[in-house]
């Protein structure tokens, strides 16, 4: 099966898509025009539709699935596409959301799998409670086998935000026998709940936007906030020491304060420190093999997580 970045120029595309912004216009003859940025799981493309119809225009939103019939065309030396014909994708055409996002390249099963493992392998009580209670919420379960790990920087696409819990696990195992000043527990329970709050800052899996919550208190504190609400549920004294240490590194596991990249506070214990390097590893090594995979035969590549050129010369 073919997907939208697989079409070349002069080809003809006939295919379901995901509407992911639109934006419209004015032409010189005076008539409406639609730019739409499309999308499905091989990516995202530029569109546009000439001389759209007021009743069209209203039809096509963002987030909407649409049936197009259009042809591949070269616009400023990349590919976008001139629709001819589209419509709304009905329920008999029985559309897979899976087609229409980028996906993880691991099935959610197996990743849901590694992580209760994880769970089940604490040994405090106080942090399995928390953990358990968080994830047995039907409504987080069900968001974090769909979300991603955020809008456009790492793991962007369906289920990335369990891919890349299940891969800082996998991280913190291997580092932990070498910096033993780290407490396994708070650390793997870190991994579980650092971002467990962008399950509620962002709108959707599927063209996800910063929420209202989202914009005006942060996933930092709306994580520490759920880890708040379970302890009060199950009478665990917020004093704790072992939840003050998962709430700090929760919210310093962006980094240094000064560095203003989010953090509430700075990291002040081995462990948190440790996560936070965790994290900056593993977010920025998935973006780079995106930027990697998606340079097919060229030599350089502009990285936004990096801010810079990486060379594919190796």
């Amino acid at each position: 099966m073919k997907y939208l970045l697989d079409y070349q120029e002069g080809e003809r595309v006939v295919a379901f898509c995901l509407v992911k912004s639109k934006e419209a216009g004015v032409a010189s003859n005076q008539s409406e025009y639609l730019n739409l940025e499309l999308g499905d799981r091989s990516g995202t493309i530029s569109a546009k539709l000439w001389d759209v119809t007021p009743e069209l225009k209203e039809e096509i939103q963002v987030k909407s699935v649409i049936k197009i019939d259009a042809a591949v065309q070269s616009y400023r030396g990349k590919k976008q596409l001139v629709i001819q014909r589209v419509r709304l994708a009905t329920a008999s055409d029985e559309v897979q959301m899976e087609s229409l996002v980028p996906v993880s390249p691991f099935p959610a099963d197996e990743l849901w799998d590694k992580l209760m493992k994880a769970v089940d392998s604490l040994k405090s009580d106080t942090l399995k409670t928390i953990v358990t209670e968080a994830l047995s919420d039907p409504e987080t379960a069900e968001r974090l086998r769909a979300f991603p790990a955020g809008v456009r920087m790492h793991h962007q696409y369906y289920h990335g935000l369990l891919e890349h819990i299940v891969s800082l696990l996998s991280a913190a195992e291997r580092l932990l026998p070498l910096y033993p000043q780290a407490d396994r527990d708070v650390l793997v329970a870190t991994c579980i709940l650092h971002d467990i709050g962008k399950l509620y800052e962002l709108s959707d899996p599927i063209a996800p936007e910063y929420t209202t919550p989202g914009q005006l208190i942060g996933h930092l504190v709306m994580g520490v906030e759920i880890v708040s609400g379970i302890c009060r549920k199950h009478d665990i004294p917020l004093g704790n020491a072992e939840v003050l240490h998962l709430k700090h590194c929760i919210l310093s596991h962006h980094g240094d304060v000064e560095n203003g990249w989010g953090s509430a506070v700075s990291g002040k214990t081995p462990t948190a420190i440790l996560f936070h390097h965790l994290d900056m590893i593993d977010s920025k090594m998935n973006a780079l093999g995106q930027t990697l995979s998606d340079m097919e035969d060229e030599e350089w590549a502009y990285s936004a997580v990096v801010k810079r050129k990486i060379w594919r010369g190796y």
